[in-house]
């Protein structure tokens, strides 16, 4: 299994054999089918539409953002991929660089909600080490971003570090905040495989019927999505105390998963958005551009 993607200069990964995911998409409701390929390095995380003519490419990078209403939408012309963020999230904790991802429609399976099953599926197919270094991502200066009381904010580092607060008026959820840091063996404890990848995304209860009418999470369920009320969780049992925070701050590493590796920074959340995920990307994106290193 390659090394973690530290953020630190090192070499790039792919994987070492093709593997393949079928499932249901949380807002089409449609069933894809994703095969993950290896590819050469410096080729990046590409999605292929296989199921549109001239199967055209989607990459998976801040410039391709679309829309990011509950999850983050890719596009490339009319070709589009949504709710990435999942599978990108195990590819970076997992340090896979690059990778064709082959699917047959418009958005990823949710899986079980987390993203326990692309770690699972990555394990499956093993990776293999590329030569080529991977610069590291660096910040020249902090960058703090607002909308209304939620703020996301990355401050220059040794090494990354992600913290994320979330505060809802459910007693079930109410204010939670946790902090992790990617780990030198993938697999460890406190690893992203152990502690942030099987953490599942959540929704409440008196929000379900308003998000369907909007056409939104027709592919939903109590198999694949935790659903809080006020009287409490609808389809317990949790896998860690902190999980829906837990999900956020993986719904996080996926979105920075679009710079290609988390930056040399500590990222915090406060009750952010996809929409702030990847409008930090794109300042941090730029501000490495504006002061590339060893730039003085």
């Amino acid at each position: 299994m390659a090394r973690v993607a530290s953020g630190h200069d090192s070499g790039q990964a792919t994987l070492a054999a093709a593997v393949q995911r079928q499932g249901i998409g949380l807002h089409s409701g449609i069933v894809t089918t994703v095969t993950l390929r290896p590819a050469p390095a410096h080729t990046g995380r590409v999605f292929v539409r296989t199921d549109l003519p001239n199967q055209p490419q989607v990459p998976a990078q801040v410039a391709a953002v679309d829309q990011t209403l509950l999850s983050t939408e890719l596009r490339q012309g009319e070709a589009t991929v949504r709710t990435v963020e999942h599978l990108l999230a195990a590819l970076v904790g997992l340090g896979v660089d690059n990778l064709y991802i082959d699917i047959d429609g418009p958005e990823l399976p949710l899986l079980d909600g987390s993203a326990l099953g692309w770690v699972e599926a990555i394990r499956e197919a093993g990776t293999v080490a590329q030569p080529e270094p991977a610069p590291a991502l660096t910040l020249a200066q902090p960058i703090t971003l607002q909308q209304g009381d939620a703020w996301i904010a990355a401050f220059p580092a040794e090494a990354p570090r992600l913290t994320y607060g979330i505060d809802f008026d459910v007693a079930a959820i109410g204010h939670q905040w946790f902090s992790w840091q990617p780990t030198a063996d993938p697999f460890a404890p406190d690893s992203f495989a152990a502690a942030i990848a099987p953490a599942r995304t959540f929704g409440l209860a008196h929000q379900i019927d308003a998000l369907q009418q909007q056409g939104l999470i027709k592919g939903g369920s109590l198999d694949n999505a935790l659903v809080c009320s006020h009287e409490g969780w609808v389809n317990p049992p949790l896998r860690f105390d902190q999980e829906p925070v837990r999900h956020k701050l993986l719904d996080l590493i996926g979105d920075l998963g679009l710079l290609g590796r988390l930056p040399l920074a500590h990222v915090v959340a406060y009750k952010a958005s996809h929409r702030l995920h990847a409008a930090l990307a794109q300042a941090i994106q730029r501000s490495a551009l504006e002061c590339p290193p060893g730039a003085v």
